[in-house]
């Protein structure tokens, strides 16, 4: 089974419970599946979650390259020239990165609001980024953008490798095909910008909520 979830703002993504927090298990209530990869408490968006040790480990180990790609609302005016040293690699304290693949876009009209929303400040600006990696390191693409001085105020998982949210609601998720065992592995790769989608495509049906 491979389930695709829609991770509202402030929930862990874990099954078990931790102190006041929501968790998975006050969304999803599937027996035995657990999350293919991890999605920070304070993001959101998508999230794949499997019963298959196979598929998971596909799907989340960095050795893989499944890219995953983000929208990115960071404080002040970006341009394309700030984004370059992100493309090229960075160094974090961790280590350097892989060159990612990053490009200032317009605010998305089709996201669906924040609870609490972004405090919003007159006299400073934000900027949009879609953001896409093939790691996941701990807070990566926060720390990538504070690196070049553009902090992240809303980080959004919109696709993992072939997998992209859609108009899939905040809280909700819906099952999807597993690829089959000889499908080829989708790995990062940098495209043009005239290649990369401009809106997420619809999806016919999502299961309801259980």
């Amino acid at each position: 089974m491979l389930i695709m979830f829609n991770k509202p703002f402030q929930v862990l993504s874990q099954f078990s419970a931790s102190a006041d927090k929501l968790t998975l298990k006050d969304f999803i209530a599937v027996p035995r599946v657990v999350p293919a990869g991890r999605l920070d408490y304070d993001s959101e968006g998508l999230l794949l979650l499997t019963d298959d040790g196979r598929l998971q480990h596909q799907i989340s180990h960095p050795d893989k390259h499944w890219s995953k790609t983000y929208w990115v609302q960071v404080e002040g005016q970006a341009d394309d020239a700030m984004l370059a040293p992100l493309r090229q690699g960075i160094s974090l304290n961790d280590g350097p990165t892989r060159p990612a693949q990053a490009r200032v876009i317009a605010e998305p009209d089709d996201l669906w609001p924040r609870t609490p929303a972004i405090r919003y400040r007159a006299h400073i600006p934000t900027s949009w980024l879609e953001i896409s990696i093939s790691e996941g390191r701990n807070r990566q693409v926060r720390r990538m953008t504070a690196h070049i001085g553009l902090p992240t105020l809303r980080l959004v998982r919109v696709a993992i490798g072939p997998y992209h949210l859609g108009t899939l609601p905040s809280g909700e998720w819906q099952t999807l095909p597993e690829p089959s065992a000889d499908a080829p592995v989708h790995r990062w790769r940098a495209p043009t910008p005239s290649a990369l989608p401009q809106r997420r495509p619809p999806f016919s049906k999502k299961a309801p909520r259980s």
